[in-house]
């Protein structure tokens, strides 16, 4: 079954990994990763340029996304939004323009710096309708039926059991609702000693 769960892989180990590595992110948002980074990434990815233009630049600078989640569907006024994974705050902050005041969004992330800041962001903005908890994607920290859409952004590539956030995807999703996300998908199965590599998996 390609979604198992791996069980050949310390999960504790590599989310420590992901936080080391996302956090630099925070830390240095203009320093050289292996992936692209902030404005530039965002126009890269097609996000409207007018939108984010308007964002201060600690709500962009560390974005590290995939992809664009918006492409082919827009976040209604009104909507509630559970953002997983969602690092500085960019697709949450996005969201919740999109949804305006009489919408909510909830961005989740397990990364300490990365929920500092987008929590400061979100207060600089003076935006109450989006607040950021701390949590796992396997044990999303939102109610059953909660939400009208899930968004995410190259996050269940970094998760070892993604059957278990799929599924935890859908309980936070009312009936009828809609998840959109973009990320890494393979082609082709990843051998086994490949899958044990956690630089890989961080990579």
């Amino acid at each position: 079954e390609v979604m198992s769960t791996r069980t050949d892989i310390d999960v504790e180990e590599l989310r420590d990994e992901i936080r080391l590595k996302y956090s630099a992110v925070v830390e240095t948002p203009d320093a050289e990763f292996h992936f692209h980074t902030g404005r530039p990434l965002a126009a890269l990815l097609g996000y409207d340029a007018a939108v984010v233009d308007e964002l201060p630049d600690e709500a962009v600078e560390s974005f590290a996304g995939v992809g664009n989640p918006f492409e082919r569907r827009a976040i209604e006024p009104g909507e509630r939004v559970v953002d997983l994974g969602s690092g500085a705050g960019l697709d949450s902050f996005l969201a919740a323009k999109a949804a305006g005041p009489d919408g909510h969004v909830i961005g989740v992330d397990m990364t300490e710096e990365m929920l500092a800041k987008s929590r400061a962001t979100a207060a600089q903005m003076g935006m109450s309708h989006v607040e950021f908890r701390e949590g796992y994607l396997e044990a999303i920290p939102v109610e059953d039926g909660w939400a009208d859409a899930v968004i995410s952004n190259g996050v269940f590539n970094l998760c070892p059991d993604k059957r278990a956030v799929f599924d935890e995807a859908w309980r936070v999703l009312k009936a009828g609702g809609v998840l959109q996300f973009a990320d890494i998908a393979n082609g082709r199965p990843v051998p086994e000693e490949a899958m044990a590599q956690l630089d890989l998996w961080t990579g």
